[in-house]
């Protein structure tokens, strides 16, 4: 059984991959069901390990799709050090202008060129509820956050079941 210091350390080198890697795949799920994935600039804000930040248009296809269902995956992936990450959560949007002033770069003016103050910009924050990580070093999945949640309460979901039968 892993430990909540096991956990701890996953959760940082979780951390440490996607602030080097930066941009994720953000996968969503819309009104018909259909999964939809699209690549999304993430920030961490310095005091939360749990939350994800990514800056979008209110008018997104994205935020009414958060809206209907509040599921996300995650993917992160640097091919050059075979660095791999899936993160899963629930998303919700935000618009409170002191959060995004604190979350926004310069660089963001690229695609968002009306700034932080617009009413037309908002922030999509995930709570990553779990992640898995593969590690180019040692070419093995590694489980984070959310895998000890589930033996405490003794059952797995049947993905988690049979990554951890395929892994050990």
């Amino acid at each position: 059984m892993r430990s909540a210091q096991d956990d701890n350390e996953a959760r940082i080198k979780v951390r440490e991959m996607v602030a080097g890697i930066g941009t994720a795949i953000m996968t969503t799920v819309d009104m018909q069901g259909r999964l939809h994935g699209r690549p999304m600039r993430g920030l961490m804000a310095e005091h939360d390990d749990l939350t994800l930040w990514f800056f979008t248009r209110l008018d997104s296809p994205k935020v009414a799709e958060l809206r209907h269902d509040s599921r996300v995956l995650l993917g992160y992936a640097d091919v050059e050090s075979q660095d791999y990450a899936s993160l899963f959560g629930r998303g919700h949007i935000v618009t409170d202008a002191a959060k995004k002033r604190e979350l926004w770069t310069e660089p963001m003016r690229t695609w968002l060129p009306e700034g932080p103050e617009s009413s037309a910009v908002g922030l999509i924050a995930v709570d990553v509820e779990g992640a898995e990580y593969w590690d180019g070093a040692s070419s093995s999945l590694r489980f984070t956050f959310g895998y000890s949640q589930t033996q405490a309460i003794g059952r797995a979901s049947p993905a988690r079941e049979d990554a951890r039968t395929a892994f050990g």
